[in-house]
């Protein structure tokens, strides 16, 4: 084990979504953090939101997001986007806890579909 604040030497005992501390290096994805502010998708925001007020509601915690982001796999984490990883961590914590049914979210994905592919666009416009 290493030092405490000293980055350790190798991965032992690292999973593989936990990059803190770590140092890049050769063949490693990280890199520098860009310094450029993120405009951020209505969608986006829009997760954002709701993962807070789930939170404030009491639907789940940190943790119970958190464990649900970890369980999803490397693939999840190498082929999803921040936001939809914290989409389907937020939809799970909710099926959990019995907020919808698998049914009824897909009878209202169905609704949200029917609408047709530019209901996205409109409402950017805004």
């Amino acid at each position: 084990m290493s030092d405490r604040g000293t980055p350790p030497d190798d991965d032992a005992g690292r999973r593989w979504h936990d990059m803190g501390g770590r140092l890049p290096g050769p063949g490693d994805l990280a890199g520098p953090i860009p310094g450029a502010d993120h405009d951020f998708a209505l969608w986006e925001k829009r997760v954002d939101a709701l993962v807070i007020l789930s939170g404030l509601k009491g639907v789940f915690t940190v943790d119970g997001l958190r464990r649900v982001l970890e369980d999803m796999g490397e693939e999840a984490f190498e082929t999803m986007t921040y936001y939809e990883r914290w989409v389907a961590a937020l939809n799970q914590n909710h099926l959990e806890q019995g907020t919808y049914t698998v049914a009824e979210l897909g009878a209202r994905m169905a609704e949200v579909q029917a609408r047709g592919a530019t209901y996205g666009t409109a409402c950017d416009a805004r």
